[in-house]
């Protein structure tokens, strides 16, 4: 008898929790064997041992601080590494709330190493394999902010602006190769993310939230699709699109309104 062929194996950053755990569940749905990542370890084992049980698929949990480079570069060697990963969800991700100047910098630092070096790093970890393959895929998660700056969320908008561009730019590359390249821009997700970004909840309209478990099955058509950016919602896409054809300093003043409203009351 021939050996079976082998299963796909996700890798999926911030998986412990929202987005990124609801991807986790959906991709063991699916059959795939994961390798999870996050800062929280015994939510990770948790995970897992819930997977295992229920879904019979390989799980590998891996509990490592991105921001930290000595944990970073143990996730991207296993990027790199055998089995290979066919399916990169870079999720992890923070926010932080409020006026630039009275924020911790050395948080701010540790959001751009999150949201930016990490995803950049780890995009490079699988690549070069995906493309000699020629499969696999790659999500990098941003968001609804990126179409837009952010007062009150400066370094949180601008961190997303690049995921986008970048991403985009990655998906361009990639063409004819088979590999599929996704940027997925969620707006406001019933997670834990506002909370901790400090953000309050209740000063945002109750139909501008959307289900994790919504964004994530999008985002995987979208993938089969072939899309190089996925906005769930026809509000969030609505937004997009209007905030694109808008005169900047307009974009800018209406995002100040709302980032006041929000962070000040």
């Amino acid at each position: 008898m021939p050996d079976s062929a082998p299963k796909r194996i996700a890798l999926i950053t911030g998986a412990s929790s929202g987005i990124g755990r609801c991807f986790a569940e959906r991709l063991a749905r699916d059959g795939y064997d994961l390798v999870l990542v996050a800062r929280d370890a015994a939510r990770l084992a948790e995970l897992a041992a819930n997977l295992r049980e229920n879904t019979g698929v390989g799980v590998e949990v891996m509990a490592a601080d991105l921001t930290v480079p000595d944990e970073r570069g143990r996730v991207e060697a296993r990027a790199a590494g055998v089995p290979p990963i066919a399916l990169l969800v870079n999720n992890a991700g923070m926010g932080t709330s409020g006026r630039f100047e009275a924020l911790d910098i050395d948080v701010e630092e540790r959001e751009i190493e999150l949201n930016v070096i990490a995803l950049v790093r780890l995009t490079h970890a699988v690549l070069p394999g995906m493309i000699a393959r020629k499969r696999g895929a790659i999500i990098n998660v941003s968001s609804v902010a990126a179409f837009q700056p952010g007062p009150y969320n400066a370094t949180y908008n601008a961190s997303k602006a690049f995921v986008s561009s970048f991403t985009e730019a990655i998906h361009e590359e990639v063409r004819g190769t088979s590999v599929r390249v996704q940027t997925l821009c969620p707006g406001f997700t019933r997670t834990e993310f506002q909370d901790r970004a400090g953000i309050d909840e209740s000063k945002v309209p109750a139909a501008a939230w959307m289900e994790p478990e919504e964004v994530v099955e999008g985002s995987l058509r979208a993938l089969r699709r072939g899309d190089a950016v996925y906005v769930p919602g026809i509000h969030n896409r609505a937004l997009a699109a209007t905030t694109s054809t808008m005169p900047r300093a307009m974009v800018r003043r209406i995002a100040g309104a709302v980032g006041r409203r929000v962070n000040d009351g």
